[in-house]
Parts: structure tokens; C-alpha cells; sequence
């Protein structure tokens, strides 16, 4: 009877494994008729290639699920106990003990009755990349895997990418500040870099759904917290740096950052970095991977020259010519050196999927990114656009980008996040000030705060300048008044929000996407 059962379990099974992969720790690989089955694996495989000392219990277990979240443990799980910046995860060992975990993964001692395996690691966070690669079956394997780090550029380019992979019959896998795309689903993202264990997941369903290739964002947070662990990406792309994230639960100092940063160099097989940028050698110390460069610089393996503007009729853009590792006329709609820059990465990357240069162009022009530079036409007389820029240094990087294109007005709209630092609020007050011809501040996510208060907050960083400005609280009058006194020749950017849909008030967050704002204004206007 036994013989029987196993040959019907097979008889169901292998025509649907047949011409897939079969790896026994990819949950999202089974075939369809058999997902409903509980998954098991061994502990052996999970902890291969780990550094570890079983310090309880045996080896000799299979595990049903593995869990970072406590609440989520059950019979057979394996759970990791994380030390994060709020909780620690190895205060609830004799929680998930309780529920029936049989397997903990520590760096740091736990007392939990003898019956549960307990394997000690250098960095459980580490550890956990590693495990979840095994556990979905090292899906990595099954995709070129694009990972993007850098202070500014990261998500523009990896839209960028997509369009130009897909324009060329790719089906490509995203991770990133906005989103996670995998097939038709969209998940909105938490982190820019997830988690690893949702990493991996993610790779796992990319691979199920036909995806060849993922490009990711991997951010210094996710670098320093091993969330990229356990895999090689096959190109690592270097955009930029410039201090940032620096501070209590990120980043000690910028020599810490750029550390973190190189990481992904080491983890790569070809490194495809920014020339022109000054911290460029120390962001490479120790690279294990072969490099290529992009830049404006005569010395870099893939150049831009002859930069022009570009203006149309509520658009703004830039054209170049990109020559050496490749040589053709280059226009995207996106305006500025930072688009350039953006764009050029792209070419350096698809380039090494054979992309043709028809390909290119094409998804170059049509690109658009939600919420960074992004153009809303509402006027053929005056451009409107939308973006993220919600800090002093990315406010200054626009405004100034913008200022080339000589606009008869330079209107700035934003505001400030409650619960955060009164300083962001000034600089970017005296920016705007300093680099716009009106400033419009408004609201963007209060949070505990109010609005009034912030708004004064800012002014204070206007004062030192001779800008002139008005104030209008409620976000959605404000555009109104941006389009309504728009001028022909104006340039007018709502700052702050960008990819957003949501206004965070008093610790809920509402539907607010300037998109819908902007096409309600115009309705109301006719």
C-alpha cells in the first residue's frame, strides 16, 4: 500500500515538474495540483555553507516553515531571532518554543526546553539571507539578477532598465522604493531594499512567472543589514554618493555609508559604476568584480557628449550623444544632467543583454517614472510636474536643474513631514527661497503635528532669503492656485510627495495622490 501510495503522489506530480525547477526549497515552484501540501526540508540543507554551532538539540530535523515573525511560528518552524533597532527577536525564543518552532537560529544565548534545536550564528540577519535563498531554492540562479545602489538615481534607473528590457521582449522582475512588480501584480513597497527572506520570495515567484531577469534597488540599509546576502547579483551598478542617511538606527558617519555601499562590489560578478564621481575609489576598496564605467569623463568605457536642451509644449527634456562601448544620439524626455546620468547607466546595462540600439531609444523616449521628474500636462503653455524631492539636498539638485531651462517663473510647491527634524524644514525653506521664483507651501504629511506649525517652521528658512512666497494649507487648493495663476513659460514642481497616494494625519493615513488632485482641479475648472 505504501508502494502504491508514493507512485500515485508521483504519477500526480512530475508532469507538473517536468521542463521546471525542482529544488525542494521553493515553496512557489511546486506544481499547481500540490500546493496545498505542507513543504518540508532539511535543517542540513537550509544551514549549508553557514558558519554554526549546533549549541542544542539535533541536526536531524525537518523543518515546515521558515519565520522571522513570532507571531507567525508554528509546528515545525524554523524561527530567526532578529535583534532589530525596536524589538529583538530573541526575547520571544520561549514564545515560538511554546507554539512549537523546533529550530531557533541565535546570535545570542537563549534558554528554551531541550527539545529544540538552538544554532548559534555570528549574525543571525546574515544567517536568514542564506537560509531563505535555500528555503525558495536559490531562485537567484534562475534570473540576471541587476542590483542599483547610489544616493540619488536608484529608481529611476531601474524603470529605465524595465522599459528597455521589456521593449526588447525581456520580462523583468522590480524591487524598489515604490514598488515590487512581478508579472501583472504590484505590491507597494515598505522598504527600499525588503527584507531578505521577502527577497528571496520574491525572486521565487519572478522565476514562476516566466521573468528571465530582476533589477533591484539595494539601498545602504539593506547592504549593512544583509538583506542581499545569500546570492551574486550578476551587475552591480554604482550611481552616486553624497552624504545621507547618517544617524541614530542608519549609518554612524559617510565613511560608514560609502563602507556599505562597496559592499555590493564584492557581491557581484561585473560592476558597472559612475566614473565622474569623486568618492568613486573608495566606494571600490576590496571589489571583487570585474568593472566598467559610465560618465561624462573622456577616461570612462561609455561617454555622453554634446548635451542640448529639449522643450515642447509641457515638456521638458534633455538629448546627448553616447559613445564608446556603444555610439548613437540619445533624447528622453526627462529633464537635466542627473537624467543623463540615469539614462546612461541604463544603456551600460542593457547592453549587456544584446539590447539593439532601435530598442533603446525607443523605450529611452517613452519612459516615465511616477513621481520622479514626472510631467503632468495640464497646459501647453506652462510645464507641471511631480516629484519626490523632500530634503534640502534633492530640492537644491532639482530646482537648480530646472533653473537651465531659463523659465519665465520657477514656482515651487511643498511642504514638510511632521515628526521629523525642524532643520529639514528650514533648509528647505531657504532653497526654495533661494531658487524659485514663488514658493507655495502647503502641507504634505503632518503625522502629530500640525500643519500650521510646520508651515511657520519653513518660513523661518524663507526669511533668510529675498523669495517670495504664499501659504495655502490644504494640499489640494494649493495646486489649484499652482494652475491657475500658471503663466506661459512657468515651470512649476509640486516637491514632496512624488510616488505617494496617501496623506498621513494624526496617525491615519488617507487617499491623496496629486495625480487624482490635479485631474479633479481641471474638471472643476471647465
Amino acid at each position: 500500500p505504501q508502494q502504491t501510495l508514493c507512485y500515485s503522489i508521483l504519477q500526480r506530480a512530475l508532469p507538473a515538474f517536468r521542463d521546471r525547477p525542482t529544488s525542494p526549497g521553493s515553496r512557489y515552484l511546486l506544481p499547481d495540483s500540490m500546493k496545498g501540501d505542507r513543504l518540508r526540508m532539511r535543517l542540513t540543507e537550509l544551514l549549508k555553507n553557514l558558519e554554526y554551532i549546533c549549541v542544542q538539540g539535533s541536526l536531524d530535523r525537518e523543518v515546515r516553515s521558515v519565520v522571522f515573525d513570532s507571531r507567525k511560528a508554528d509546528e515545525d518552524s524554523l524561527f530567526i531571532c532578529i535583534k532589530g533597532a525596536v524589538s529583538d527577536g530573541h526575547r520571544y525564543a520561549g514564545d515560538v518554543a511554546v507554539k512549537g518552532a523546533s529550530v531557533l537560529i541565535v546570535q545570542d544565548d537563549v534558554t528554551v526546553p531541550e527539545q529544540v534545536t538552538v544554532i548559534k550564528v555570528p549574525d543571525s540577519r546574515y544567517a536568514m539571507a542564506c537560509i531563505s535563498a535555500a528555503w525558495f531554492g536559490h531562485p537567484a540562479r534562475k534570473l540576471k539578477v541587476i542590483g542599483i545602489t547610489g544616493t540619488k538615481g536608484k529608481t529611476t534607473t531601474t524603470y529605465l532598465v524595465k522599459s528597455i528590457l521589456e521593449n526588447a521582449g525581456h520580462k523583468v522582475g522590480l524591487i524598489g522604493t515604490i514598488e515590487a512588480i512581478i508579472g501583472d501584480k504590484v505590491i507597494p513597497a515598505a522598504n527600499t531594499t525588503p527584507e531578505s527572506y521577502v527577497v528571496q520570495q520574491y525572486f521565487a515567484e519572478m522565476a514562476e512567472a516566466g521573468c528571465d531577469s530582476v533589477v533591484m534597488e539595494v539601498s545602504s540599509q539593506g547592504l549593512m543589514l544583509h538583506r542581499t546576502a545569500g546570492f551574486i547579483f550578476d551587475l552591480g551598478i554604482f550611481t552616486n554618493i553624497e552624504p545621507d542617511h547618517i544617524g541614530p538606527n542608519e549609518h554612524k558617519d559617510f565613511e560608514d555609508y560609502i563602507r556599505c555601499k562597496g559592499m555590493l562590489f564584492k557581491q557581484c560578478r561585473v560592476g558597472i559604476v559612475n566614473a565622474d564621481d569623486e568618492h568613486l575609489e573608495k566606494v571600490l576598496e576590496g571589489h571583487t568584480c570585474r568593472l566598467e564605467t559610465f560618465g561624462f569623463s573622456e577616461k570612462a568605457d561609455l561617454r555622453a557628449r554634446d548635451l542640448h536642451l529639449v522643450t515642447g509644449k509641457g515638456t521638458l527634456g534633455i538629448a546627448y550623444q553616447a559613445e564608446g562601448l556603444m555610439n548613437f544620439p540619445v533624447e528622453i524626455d526627462l529633464p537635466g544632467k542627473f537624467s543623463v546620468y540615469n539614462s546612461l547607466t541604463a544603456i551600460a546595462i542593457c547592453r549587456h543583454f544584446g539590447v539593439s540600439v532601435e530598442n533603446i531609444q525607443k523605450a529611452l523616449k517613452a519612459a516615465k517614472v511616477k513621481g520622479r521628474i514626472e510631467m503632468v500636462k495640464v497646459s501647453d503653455s506652462f510645464t507641471l510636474m511631480i516629484d519626490y524631492a523632500h530634503n534640502a539636498m534633492s530640492l537644491e539638485s532639482l530646482l537648480t536643474t530646472l533653473r537651465e531651462y531659463e523659465p519665465t517663473r520657477l514656482v515651487c510647491l511643498f511642504g514638510c513631514g511632521g515628526n521629523r527634524s525642524k532643520l529639514r524644514r528650514y533648509e528647505m525653506g531657504e532653497v526654495s527661497g533661494r531658487l524659485a521664483d514663488l514658493t507655495i507651501i502647503t502641507s504634505d504629511n503632518p503625522r502629530d503635528e500640525e500643519p500650521q506649525a510646520i508651515i511657520d517652521d519653513i518660513k523661518i528658512g524663507i526669511s533668510k532669503t529675498s523669495g517670495k512666497y504664499v501659504e495655502i494649507p490644504d494640499r489640494k487648493e494649493a495646486i489649484a492656485y499652482a494652475i491657475h495663476h500658471g503663466r506661459p513659460g512657468d515651470i512649476v514642481v509640486l516637491a514632496g510627495k512624488g510616488h505617494e497616494d496617501y496623506q498621513e494625519i494624526k496617525g491615519k493615513k488617507y487617499p491623496m495622490d496629486e495625480r487624482d488632485l490635479i485631474r479633479d482641479i481641471l474638471a472643476e475648472r471647465m
